[in-house]
């Protein structure tokens, strides 16, 4: 789900949200090689002076999923067009033989539900659902340290599942489920079944004839396909590359587009931060976006693909929207990624900070990373976090009071508030607490919502909800998932009772739109305004770092 539709009456291409690799050996081919010398001699000459020209790099091809659960629908379809006087080439297995089909028309993928000859039972044990994959890997990581073996799956929310081909028996589901539930005090652990009675079947016509196959290779003689998935031929995107149409994990199906490297970015950067932005800025989102591709490549694993095409991931359009200052960037930035101590950094941004960026600990779990922690969004010294801290709450609320002296202050987002009935926080709170499986879902209404804990950056770490059936406590990104109103965590509440005795609901006072951490898209842009070049604004927003040429040395 898209989250980043702003109006804004100073940019208009306002950057998008971003949130955030261990990928294997066989992923080594990623690695450039860049002679001794010759890099010395370029980081001499200074990193943003480099034409795309002076940098011979190899370019791995990722695998985005750009349609990632076709099938939910029976109604769902895509079509599939070559550019003008060009043809598609579709191979598929015909039992143990290839078959290839060539077409000069555009390609309609439809669904049918077929009956399937005697009921599928499909299950998996969940060990939690959350709102961020980082959250989801963590968790991930300590069932692991337990002996467990598990896998990281989006169905809709992040999940983490008990790893289906070690637990691929009922009874071995159902010893592993009772086992665990005995010792989870939040009973978030439950067996997930389906029977399914049909499944959907792709299928899709060519010259008089309708084909039926559940993975499919698809390519161009241009290498340029054109994707739809609405009805409306404006829609139309254009992508470089190949397609693989594949089945997932969830019965459904994936649009796989297998596109090189710097390809991928020519779609990415314009749609982050804006085809108009600074050149600096965009040569800092440049570099992030190709640090974040590569620490990332793990994602889909469960579905055999690497990343998506949303702000799960990297806002991913293909070569629709490419623009020449952006593409420009990415030439000149050619190779270049961020490192901390030789190593990829967690490449994580977002839109807007609301003047203060966030550590990785304020927002998920898992390890803090040392060059992500809070500072004051600003070119000069508004604000001593060392003396007053965020933490405290009446700090805190003076703070987010503050409106000018930013890097965000004429950003429509970097300030809001939002006043929300109870009836509505309670809506919400139970939508949220139904896909966790919570036993709280079955609240009937929501008494009192209070701030208990906040970090050093002011972000709620501890939200505490009174209901008719008891306290709980909301952690960190779940404030954001569990109620409409806040756009980042970063917020007060301000009880109203609207003229009557009783409580009417609570104005969220907050500011900055998403997690927080990292870089400020929108602040960035301010700087680059400043003057400032795209190696400082990285070193602002990730100190201790530092722009390298890819190599074998750098870790991922």
């Amino acid at each position: 789900m898209r989250q980043n539709q702003y109006v804004t009456k100073q940019r208009a291409n306002p950057p998008q949200r971003r949130i955030a690799r261990d990928n294997q050996l066989h992923h080594k081919i990623l690695y450039w090689h860049f002679p001794r010398t010759l890099l010395i001699g370029f980081c001499l000459l200074g990193l943003t002076a480099a034409s795309s020209s002076e940098i011979k790099t190899k370019d791995v091809v990722l695998k985005i999923g750009i349609v990632q659960r076709f099938g939910d629908k029976p109604t769902a379809k895509l079509q599939l067009e070559p550019s003008k006087g060009d043809r598609l080439k579709l191979r598929f297995k015909t039992g143990n033989r290839e078959q290839t089909l060539v077409t000069q028309n555009p390609v309609k993928l439809e669904i049918a539900m077929q009956a399937l000859p005697q009921p599928v039972v499909d299950e998996v044990v969940v060990l939690g659902t959350y709102r961020t994959y980082e959250t989801a890997e963590d968790s991930a990581k300590k069932w692991r340290e337990q002996g467990i073996e598990v896998e990281i799956a989006q169905p809709e929310r992040w999940q983490v599942w008990a790893k289906r081909d070690i637990y691929n028996t009922p009874l071995l589901r159902r010893l592993l489920l009772q086992s665990l539930q005995a010792s989870d005090k939040n009973n978030l652990i439950y067996l997930d079944t389906k029977v399914s009675q049909k499944t959907p079947l792709v299928s899709w016509v060519i010259n008089g004839n309708r084909y039926s196959r559940n993975y499919v290779k698809i390519s161009s003689d241009k290498n340029l396909i054109r994707v739809n998935k609405t009805e409306n031929p404006d829609q139309a995107r254009l992508y470089a590359g190949e397609m693989n149409f594949q089945p997932n994990a969830y019965g459904t199906y994936t649009l796989v587009n297998l596109v090189p490297l710097e390809t991928y970015l020519r779609g990415v950067v314009p749609n982050e931060i804006g085809a108009n932005a600074p050149t600096a800025s965009v040569e800092a989102q440049a570099i992030l976006a190709r640090t974040y591709v590569l620490r990332n490549l793990r994602r889909f694993a469960v579905d055999n693909y690497e990343l998506c095409a949303d702000t799960h991931c990297q806002v991913y359009y293909g070569l629709s929207g490419v623009a020449p200052n952006t593409d420009k960037a990415i030439a000149t930035t050619r190779g270049m990624v961020l490192t901390y101590q030789n190593q990829l950094v967690d490449a994580l941004y977002s839109s807007t900070t609301g003047g203060v960026t966030a550590s990785f600990s304020d927002v998920w779990n898992g390890e803090d990373r040392p060059y992500l922690k809070p500072l004051v969004d600003a070119s000069w010294n508004i604000w001593d976090l060392s003396r007053q801290n965020l933490a405290d709450e009446n700090n805190f609320q003076k703070f987010i009071s503050l409106e000018k002296g930013f890097n965000e202050s004429e950003w429509d987002l970097f300030r809001w508030r939002k006043e929300t009935s109870i009836e509505d926080i309670t809506k919400d709170l139970q939508k949220f607490l139904r896909v966790k499986k919570s036993p709280y879902s079955k609240l009937k209404s929501v008494q009192a919502i209070s701030v208990v804990k906040r970090s050093p950056s002011g972000r709620i770490l501890d939200l505490a909800v009174k209901s008719d059936i008891g306290v709980f406590t909301l952690h960190k990104d779940e404030v954001r998932s569990a109620f409409a109103a806040p756009i980042s965590t970063l917020f007060y509440l301000q009880p109203l009772n609207k003229g009557k005795p009783e409580l009417w609901g609570y104005a969220f006072v907050g500011g900055g739109f998403g997690h927080g951490v990292g870089l400020s898209q929108t602040g960035a842009q301010n700087l680059a305004k400043l003057g400032w070049s795209s190696q400082k604004i990285l070193q602002f927003y990730y100190p201790g770092t530092q722009v390298q040429l890819l190599s074998d040395e750098i870790k991922p």
